[in-house]
């Protein structure tokens, strides 16, 4: 599909579920297919229906695994009109920034340890009845 040049009204059109799309860095995606899968929720992607997200997007810090979810989603780019909203990020000559994956690992650790926890605390109770059970019998 040929890339579209398209406004900032003609985006401002697809402002709903079922027709969604987002600026971010004036590259135009249709998320639309992506809304239900978005880890974030339907709402953060409702809220910028229709809009530069880019600031949004920003903030969040996507991985560079979301950016990589962004190019089959490109459907053109913005065409900006004289009055229209100047982008915020990126800066002239500055380098976007890069997602902070320090703690990516942090979560699947955490799982990680409450698993083992629930399992020792699985197999204590289990001994601990077994024990009971012998001393009673």
């Amino acid at each position: 599909m040929a890339l579209k040049q398209l406004t900032y009204q003609d985006v401002a059109e697809h402002n709903t579920k079922k027709d969604l799309y987002v600026v971010i860095h004036d590259q135009i995606y249709d998320v639309t297919k992506f809304v239900d899968e978005h880890p974030g929720g339907e709402e953060v992607m409702l809220d910028v229906a229709g809009q530069d997200a880019t600031e949004a997007f920003e903030d969040v810090g996507h991985s560079d695994e979301a950016r990589e979810t962004l190019g089959p989603l490109k459907v053109g780019e913005l065409k900006r009109n004289p009055g229209d909203p100047k982008p915020k990020t990126p800066v002239p000559g500055a380098v976007a920034p890069a997602a902070n994956n320090d703690s990516a690992g942090f979560g699947v650790g955490l799982y990680i340890i409450l698993a083992i926890g629930g399992a020792a605390a699985y197999f204590a109770y289990q001994y601990l009845e077994q024990q009971k059970a012998a001393q009673s019998a």
